[in-house]
């Protein structure tokens, strides 16, 4: 009785052991069968190691091999200007590192519009482009759009000042004072001596640095040695183009289209005079000249 129960005990736990191996084999099976079909539907995407700041990094800061590191990023969407290999962005080491141009984020992408080159400073030069001049404006709370301009914004440049005698136009031509639009959408590349366009703070400049061609700057300095400039603040949006603006003061006041008096020319009366005694005659006489 004792071998018959030990037999179908033995028995018993065979085939339980072989129910759970079959299971198993079961369950591995469809697994992997559910992550070859998830692996054929997930899209293939293809990634490139670039570097990214480790914290975030201000304006004017000096650039570190510590500060960086490398992350993967989506090979179809990398931004232009990426770095990724230490001899493209630290070809000096830190002997003479780039310098922050704009303030960027904890795990933000180093691009070449955000450093300078190896061993430079975040000065106004690398803010010029290929052709460009920096000049200087002179302005107040009035002309400088009270404080609320900021390095990288647009501006239209407007003069001020008097037309009359001694210019172009002639004596009887005079408009006297007149505002008119003499550069359109001009860049500031400094407010002051401040080159950071991430400064947020309102505040009364006395010069704006402008990137301009050199027949502009010529222009402006013109302008501004004549007359008065005022700055006028472009939308960050805004790609309108601005046609020319002249107004003067007959045009302000409504003025422009009154009829101007023209004085008539008197009609020139030739006569004689001919004395008899205490008398004076005078008779008329067609004039010969």
């Amino acid at each position: 009785m004792r071998v018959v129960f030990g037999l179908v005990l033995i028995v018993g736990v065979g085939l339980a052991g072989f129910a759970v191996y079959m299971a198993k084999t079961y369950i591995q099976g469809y697994q992997a069968q559910l992550a070859e079909e998830r692996k054929a539907r997930a899209p293939a995407i293809e990634t490139v190691e670039v570097y990214v700041a480790k914290t975030p990094l201000k304006y004017g800061q000096r650039l570190l091999k510590k500060d960086v590191q490398l992350v993967k990023f989506p090979k179809k969407s990398l931004p232009e200007g990426v770095y990724s290999t230490e001899e493209a962005l630290f070809p000096q080491g830190d002997s003479k590192p780039r310098t922050m141009l704009r303030a960027i984020e904890k795990f933000e992408a180093i691009l070449e519009v955000k450093v300078t080159g190896p061993g430079e400073d975040a000065g106004i030069t690398n803010a010029l482009e290929r052709g460009m001049r920096a000049f200087a404006i002179k302005v107040d709370g009035t002309s400088g759009v009270s404080g609320f301009l900021r390095p990288g914004d647009r501006v239209d440049v407007y003069w001020t000042g008097s037309i009359g005698r001694g210019n172009l136009r002639t004596e009887g031509d005079s408009k006297g004072n007149v505002t008119m639009l003499i550069e359109a959408g001009v860049k500031l590349i400094a407010v002051d001596q401040s080159t950071n366009g991430d400064d947020i703070k309102a505040q009364v400049a006395r010069t704006v640095t402008v990137s301009a061609r050199p027949e502009q700057v010529a222009a402006l300095q013109q302008a501004q040695s004549t007359g008065r400039l005022s700055l006028s603040l472009v939308g960050a949006q805004d790609d309108t183009i601005t046609s020319a603006i002249e107004i003067d003061q007959r045009e302000l006041l409504g003025l422009a289209s009154a009829p101007v008096a023209v004085e008539r020319p008197q009609e020139q009366v030739c006569s004689i005079r001919t004395r008899r005694g205490a008398e004076v005659i005078v008779t008329p006489i067609p004039c010969t000249n």
